[in-house]
């Protein structure tokens, strides 16, 4: 529990596997009408308040332990939050796709009211953990959840101003509108700035990392830094041309095989 490469390589194993399984359910959602994607996200609700109640319970462990608990509860917190708005539950009061040739302001308002809810929910949530976290020690299930906040919100914006590779054969049909939204270009003048916060930001939590009074800290600036790492590199997979969708295909399910044509009987003459 105390190596820094476990939590290395726990953090990386954490980021795919969460990001498949959602992926997967909303997905096989998809070919199970909309109730499904209701369903998936009320029997998805253990995740929030499992989360929360974890979170609530280690604020004031700072051991590797609590460091680790900490870390899985904002993540599980998060993971919710993300099913609720993929299944389209939680997203925005716009559902319609955005008319072609559309001014950019325009395009922006019509993004923007695509994800209005879910990021308001994010937003509250965050000033929630914020909170609550204020005067105990564990303070690394609120620093997961505001990488994750914040290299969300630079994603988003790098996908409206415009990026060379945008995957939108992962997207359910609960979001189908969305991706009329997005840009695509060579480069945007926001990328370059956000690579190096976010390379700036692992850079300080690694230091963090070499710098760690205790094991607690240790393993939580790891989780944190490597998380950051793995959000620059989600970066740059919008503009390197790398297989990065490979490793994810193989969970999203295949579509329902159509019912075979019943088979004509030959008319006697």
């Amino acid at each position: 529990m105390n190596n820094p490469w476990l939590a290395a390589l726990s953090a990386l194993f954490l980021w795919w596997f969460s990001t498949g399984i959602i992926m997967w359910r909303v997905k096989r959602a998809d070919h199970q009408g909309r109730d499904a994607h209701l369903w998936s996200t009320i029997l998805g609700l253990p995740l929030a308040v499992g989360g929360a109640v974890v979170f609530l319970n280690v604020l004031d462990d700072d051991t590797a332990t609590g460091a680790y608990l900490g870390f899985l509860s904002a993540l599980s917190i998060w993971a919710w939050i993300e099913l609720a708005f993929l299944s389209g539950i939680v997203a925005g009061p716009n559902t319609t796709p955005c008319p072609p040739r559309s001014k950019t302001f325009n395009r922006f308002l019509r993004a923007c009211g695509t994800i209005l809810w879910h990021e308001l929910l994010l937003m509250a949530t965050l000033g929630i953990m914020a909170i609550v976290t204020e005067g105990h020690p564990n303070i690394f299930g609120l620093w997961t959840f505001v990488i994750l906040f914040f290299a969300r919100i630079s994603a988003k914006l790098n996908l409206f101003f415009g990026v060379p590779r945008i995957h939108t054969e992962f997207l359910p049909q609960t979001l189908s509108h969305l991706p009329s939204h997005f840009r695509r270009a060579p480069m945007n003048a926001g990328f370059p700035l956000s690579v190096s916060l976010l390379t700036f930001a692992a850079a300080c939590f690694m230091e963090r990392t070499h710098s760690a009074p205790t094991t607690g800290h240790l393993v939580g600036f790891t989780l944190l830094s490597s998380l950051t790492t793995l959000a620059l590199l989600e970066h740059w997979f919008m503009v390197v041309p790398l297989p990065d969708q490979k490793l994810w295909r193989w969970m999203i399910p295949a579509p329902p095989k159509p019912a075979p044509e019943p088979a004509l009987i030959p008319r006697k003459h």
